[in-house]
């Protein structure tokens, strides 16, 4: 699914009923709702500075991470539909970061990997080894963005698939 094939990509990831009380609840906030797909939008945008490839990699990673499957599934979909390398995307998949021949990828996948699991450990020096593998400030500043939105993105599915799960039971 490409930025323009939806008009909403968690209503569409969690196949939530318009008739659904989960769905009214999310809907009930336009001003959020528009603002999570335009935050996607953006920090999807070619337009952005960080490579496209990096970020359809760090969102599959992030995802995996925190066992967000409709998020991985739709993130691995978008790096085969944006021809990113295989290999890439299989050492991305395993978790097996040894297998990225890109030191500034891989740099970036262990910073995902460190504000994912342990954020506390995203401190200067986690900024400073992406700086001293030729990471750009504004691309680090990009990054950050991503996977703070990226963490957001999962809470919000994990919540509204719970949600959802409520609403089935009641």
């Amino acid at each position: 699914m490409s930025n323009s094939e939806s008009a909403d990509l968690i209503d569409t990831l969690v196949g939530l009923d318009p008739q659904g009380s989960t769905y009214a609840a999310r809907h009930f906030r336009t001003k959020v709702l528009n603002g999570t797909q335009a935050s996607y939008d953006a920090l999807f945008s070619p337009a952005l500075g960080l490579s496209l490839t990096y970020r359809w990699l760090v969102a599959l990673y992030a995802s995996r991470l925190s066992g967000a499957n409709e998020l991985a599934e739709h993130y691995l979909e978008q790096a085969r539909a944006n021809n990113v390398e295989e290999s890439l995307i299989e050492a991305v998949e395993s978790g097996q970061l040894d297998g990225v021949n890109d030191n500034i990828l891989e740099s970036i996948l262990l910073f995902t990997r460190k504000l994912i699991q342990k954020p506390i450990e995203g401190d200067q020096a986690a900024l400073l080894e992406l700086k001293q593998v030729g990471v750009a400030t504004p691309d680090i500043v990009a990054l950050a963005q991503l996977i703070a939105f990226l963490s957001y993105q999962i809470r919000l599915v994990a919540g509204l698939k719970a949600m959802q799960a409520l609403e089935k039971t009641a």
